[in-house]
């Protein structure tokens, strides 16, 4: 997560918690005026979102991971190249973005955890929110909900077991998603 000593803790969580969880829906849309290439490990690899479309992952218990959105990419096939948040050339990535990237970062168990991080800098607006728990706003660098450095360990939030989760690129105002359909 925001240090290596948070993602062993949530490791651990995940790992001791995962028995009894169900798989969580991760709906990623993009409400920028640009394309944005989400990507996600280790499970989602990445796909184009063109403004308005959106992304569903399915992820399954004992996971742990990270979603962010990558710009100016370019990609021929499978490979190519991102101005922000590349991912060693891949579409579909298997390990971590460059930095800058704005990271929506989750553990999915008996109780889930999720959280924004800046560790990585600043790339993309984003909200990061659970069904059952608080939207997560970062409009900018420096934003108050998101983890800003290491061992700022007071940004991770809790959410029950079986939730869907909303990540939103340019969100342009802070509500709950799960009430709009």
């Amino acid at each position: 997560m925001a240090s290596r000593a948070a993602s062993s803790v949530f490791l651990l969580l995940a790992t001791t918690f995962a028995a009894g969880a169900s798989a969580a829906t991760f709906n990623i849309r993009n409400n920028c005026g640009y394309t944005v290439w989400p990507a996600g490990i280790p499970v989602g690899g990445g796909v184009q979102l063109n403004p308005g479309q959106s992304w569903t992952v399915y992820v399954p218990p004992g996971t742990s991971g990270r979603f962010w959105g990558r710009s100016g990419c370019s990609f021929n096939g499978g490979s190519g190249h991102c101005d922000s948040g590349d991912c060693a050339g891949a579409l579909s990535c298997s390990v971590s973005g460059q930095t800058p990237a704005t990271l929506a970062e989750y553990t999915i168990g008996a109780q889930d955890f999720y959280d924004i991080s800046l560790v990585d800098g600043f790339n993309q607006p984003m909200d990061f929110s659970c069904s059952t728990g608080v939207n997560l706003h970062c409009p900018g660098p420096g934003c108050r909900d998101a983890y800003l450095y290491p061992t700022d360990d007071t940004k991770t939030h809790a959410c029950a077991s079986n939730s869907n989760y909303q990540v939103t690129f340019c969100a342009s105002s802070m509500h709950t998603w799960w009430n709009d359909a």
